[in-house]
């Protein structure tokens, strides 16, 4: 079995998000760069998957500028066996990579696709469900539980109100959750084994497909500051003034 994952590089987690002075977008120049937690997950699920003997081939996926192979080498030493990156300075929205992946799924024919939840830089939560739309297959999102037994997937998926199972046909479409797994330590032997693994590189031209985007961004902007708490003597006191000054009640 042939699973597809899909990773992106995004702003270290442990890093605090600057807006550029002029409000077009996010400072990103000198820093820290790595793998989108929720798609390192979901790498991290194939490769169990593969020791289980379920997979086959695991294939990391990767949208953006050239500097994405290291995203997909990291994924390749987590456990990926070949990577292809999908080049492009364009600025990409989880329409266009949807399409992106859909044309690889056409090419790579895989029998699950696995992909982060969303992406902790912009939060859409869009990409996994318009590429199971596009390739008119089924799909679970937000696991926290995959098991594969023959031609189908069981997938305990995380929603409000507690646990929902849902059993697919393979070739699915699956988005993974925070407590799908632990993903593992990447060792220093696997950095230099991934280094020489296969990396190929198209261009979404070569994948007949339009990546324009289709929303323009007006303005970024941090939250406003939060004023200052202040203590009150009673319960009245604190009544009447979430009721006269806060307006909540």
């Amino acid at each position: 079995m042939k699973v597809l994952v899909a990773v992106k590089r995004v702003i270290d987690a442990n890093v605090k998000a600057q807006v550029k002075s002029d409000g077009s977008g996010i400072e990103l120049a000198n820093v820290k760069m790595s793998m989108n937690p929720f798609d390192e997950i979901a790498v991290e699920e194939a490769v169990r998957l593969k020791e289980k003997g379920v997979a086959t081939e695991i294939i990391a996926v990767s949208c953006g500028d050239a500097k994405c192979q290291e995203t997909l080498r990291t994924a390749m030493a987590i456990g990926a066996d070949r990577g292809i990156l999908v080049e492009t300075t364009e600025e990409l929205q989880p329409l266009a990579v949807a399409k992106l992946l859909k044309a690889l799924v056409d090419k790579e024919q895989p029998s699950l696709v696995i992909l982060g939840k969303q992406a902790i830089d912009d939060d859409n939560n869009q990409t996994g469900q318009m590429l199971a739309a596009l390739a008119d297959l089924p799909q679970a999102t937000f696991a926290s539980k995959v098991e594969v037994a023959g031609d189908k997937v069981n997938v305990t998926r995380e929603v409000d109100g507690g646990l929902e199972t849902i059993s697919l046909s393979l070739p699915a479409v699956i988005t993974s959750d925070l407590r799908l797994n632990e993903p593992r330590y990447v060792t220093l032997p696997n950095i230099m084994k991934a280094k020489k693994k296969q990396l190929d590189t198209v261009k979404p031209e070569d994948l007949g497909v339009d990546v324009k985007p289709r929303l323009k961004t007006l303005k970024v902007a941090e939250p406003p500051k939060r004023g200052a708490g202040i203590k009150v003597p009673d319960v009245a006191t604190l009544v009447d003034k979430l009721k006269n000054e806060a307006k909540v009640i």
